[in-house]
């Protein structure tokens, strides 16, 4: 059919019947559109990111704390442009009728600043009395910028002076007028907010699924209550947000602090960790977040993730543990 063929159809049939076609493919382009921008962004290889934009051939001629400096960078970056951009303050159509990815986004946005917050005040400063990098001084309180903002100035303006920042101290890390410091001490402090996060998630997450019983094991999620069905994707999403961002964190920490980690006997429990947190991000093939129940027909993909999470936050407390040890 030509497209000739089409219009002169078009008259025939009338107004009515053309403003219907004309809906229809809108809705289907619309359709098409909203899934796109709701796919999750890929995950990266930390090192080889931070050597494009340090233009290094080797790890080796990196400074320590430069692959945890950019991933965190890239990782800001990422939410703000992936498929779509950011999403979580749009006011217009479709992505306004979307809160899969804006809740995936926040999980994000919760790792980065947790992360930012551990650079500006524990690696990047010798001791609690010492000067506080002025660059990471001006990234971490963007970062907390509020997440939804479409006014001026805008969530996507704020954050990204933060990874603008970032990006001045990684220039001055590189030309040794910016420090790093990987010691234990400093990583056991953010171990323990990683602990922290991973136990909120996996509570959430179990929350989800109905299973709330006071019998001993589950006595720390009684006083929770059962998150509304509407609601269960939405923290899902955001768990999952949260994982994927975390995954890259720890994998720069692995780089950044590795003597520090084999000297304490704990690379193996790091890579637990690691592990358990890609199983969670598993790629999703349902069209639909799924909460069956026991041994039923339908999965129950919170459960699912929870038990990742569960484990990843076991060997969290192992690391902080190990950390603390002499």
């Amino acid at each position: 059919m030509t497209f000739r063929t089409l219009i002169d159809n078009i008259r025939y049939r009338g107004a009515l019947w053309a403003t219907g076609f004309f809906l229809l493919v809108a809705m289907i382009l619309t359709t098409i559109y909203a899934q796109y921008i709701s796919l999750e962004p890929n995950q990266f290889n930390v090192q080889k990111r931070a050597l494009i934009t340090a233009k290094k051939t080797t790890t080796r001629a990196l400074p320590t704390g430069y692959v945890y400096s950019n991933t965190l960078s890239v990782l800001a970056d990422t939410i703000l442009e992936k498929n779509g951009g950011y999403l979580s303050n749009d006011i217009a159509p479709p992505s306004v009728f979307l809160d899969n990815m804006p809740s995936w986004e926040f999980g994000a946005l919760v790792m980065i600043r947790d992360g930012a917050t551990a650079l500006r005040n524990q690696f990047a400063r010798s001791q609690s009395q010492s000067n506080e990098d002025p660059d990471l001084a001006r990234a971490e309180p963007s970062f907390y910028y509020q997440h939804n903002s479409w006014a001026l100035p805008s969530t996507e303006g704020e954050y990204s002076k933060g990874a603008k920042a970032l990006k001045g101290y990684m220039g001055r890390l590189l030309n040794n007028r910016a420090q790093f410091y990987s010691r234990a001490d400093n990583l056991r402090q953010y171990f323990e907010v990683v602990e922290k996060r991973l136990g909120g998630l996996s509570a959430r997450l179990i929350a989800s699924t109905g299973r709330l019983q006071s019998d001993g094991v589950n006595q720390r999620y009684e006083a929770m209550k059962q998150t509304p069905w509407i609601k269960i994707d939405d923290v899902f999403w955001e768990a999952r947000g949260a994982t994927w961002a975390l995954v890259h964190l720890l994998k720069a920490v692995e780089h950044d602090f590795g003597n520090v980690l084999a000297n304490k006997n704990a690379t193996e429990t790091m890579k637990r960790v690691i592990h358990e947190l890609e199983k969670a991000i598993t790629p999703i093939w349902s069209p639909m977040i799924l909460n069956g129940d026991g041994f039923g027909i339908l999965s129950n993909y919170s459960l699912t993730m929870a038990t990742y999470i569960t484990r990843a936050n076991a060997a969290t407390l192992d690391l902080r543990d190990i950390m603390m040890r002499g």
